[in-house]
């Protein structure tokens, strides 16, 4: 009698470990270690297998124990076996949903491609065309129709120019998708300017479209970003004036080749070219290009003066002046013209 009661308790305290086991499996299997863990990069190796792929993870902080993997995948043979390369993997992912992931196709391996400071669309649509990276005319035309964007910021209806932002994307090897690098660099404009610096925004009393146009010109009036907000002061004073800014910048945006003389000088003299900033007061239609961040930053908080005037010397440093007769005399002085 005595050793029946001795083996139905030890029976009921081995059943109660076995449930209390399995909820622990369970639980460990379909619980995220970390629901709030932001996304890494796991690399898997060449021949790795889902015992080594469950020490890198315990390893990496995304599962808690190796070993409940191990035997879910003991209890789970026809699970899948993972693929070398990059994953994307995440502590508030489970077991299952982590053992899916490395299975998936890994992630490319992807290479730099820069965006240039100053390109115009078609700048870096020849670019582009010329590394095989698009058929010619692909960026152009895309950048062209912002209806194919998801757009979180007032942007012109008929072209993007100015609102993409430059600067070294990573891409998979081979053919660009235009669209999708396109709205890469608008994302990239919103999170590094718009949204930071909204309320700045709001406050300065100018349109995103107009510090955008500024910032295009800033970039090709400057090479130094430290300078930009005192030539961007300059600029402000003239537009708030109703006087023509006097970029010249601005007359060359039209032309087949920016460096081009002769056709050049045609434009400064053209009145009716709406990009003449010689003759015309306020900032051209468009962006005149690709503005980066310090120039959109210059834009948006200029530097106060009393300067309306400033040129660059041969060795590209900058003058102010206050007066048409300093700007002269600091023509005379540097040899410009």
């Amino acid at each position: 009698m005595r050793v029946g009661r001795v083996l139905a308790v030890l029976f009921a305290i081995a059943l109660v470990g076995a449930v209390g086991g399995y909820v622990y499996f369970d639980r460990a299997v379909e619980t995220p270690l970390d629901s709030s863990a932001s996304p890494m990069e796991l690399r898997v190796p060449k021949g790795a297998t889902q015992t080594k792929v469950g020490r890198m993870l315990q390893d990496a902080g995304i599962i808690a124990d190796a070993r409940i993997w191990r035997l879910y995948l003991k209890l789970h043979p026809e699970a899948p076996s993972p693929k070398a390369g990059r994953h994307e993997v995440s502590a508030a992912m489970t077991i299952p949903q982590l053992i899916e992931t490395v299975a998936a196709n890994p992630i490319p391996d992807d290479v730099p491609l820069t965006m240039v400071e100053g390109w115009r669309l078609v700048d870096a649509d020849a670019a582009l065309a010329a590394k095989g990276l698009i058929e010619p005319g692909a960026y152009l035309a895309a950048a062209s129709d912002p209806s194919r964007f998801d757009i979180p910021f007032p942007a012109p209806p008929k072209t993007l120019e100015g609102y993409l932002l430059p600067e070294t994307y990573m891409v998979p090897p081979g053919p660009v998708d235009v669209n999708l690098l396109v709205q890469r660099q608008l994302e990239a404009f919103d999170r590094r300017f718009v949204k930071p610096h909204a309320d700045e925004i709001a406050k300065s009393g100018r349109t995103l479209d107009d510090l955008v146009k500024l910032a295009s010109l800033l970039e090709r009036e400057e090479p130094i970003p430290e300078v930009r907000p005192k030539v961007a002061g300059v600029l402000y004073n003239r537009i708030d004036a109703n006087t023509p800014l006097g970029v010249d910048a601005t007359s060359r945006y039209t032309l087949e080749n920016w460096n081009e003389r002769r056709p050049f000088l045609k434009k400064l003299r053209d009145p009716n070219d709406p990009y003449n900033t010689r003759l015309k007061a306020g900032l051209p239609p468009t962006a005149i290009g690709a503005a980066s961040l310090p120039s959109l930053l210059a834009a948006l908080r200029p530097e106060a003066s009393k300067y309306w005037y400033y040129l660059h010397d041969a060795q590209r440093r900058i003058h102010f002046a206050r007066t048409a007769d300093e700007h002269e005399a600091n023509r005379r002085r540097y040899d410009v013209w």
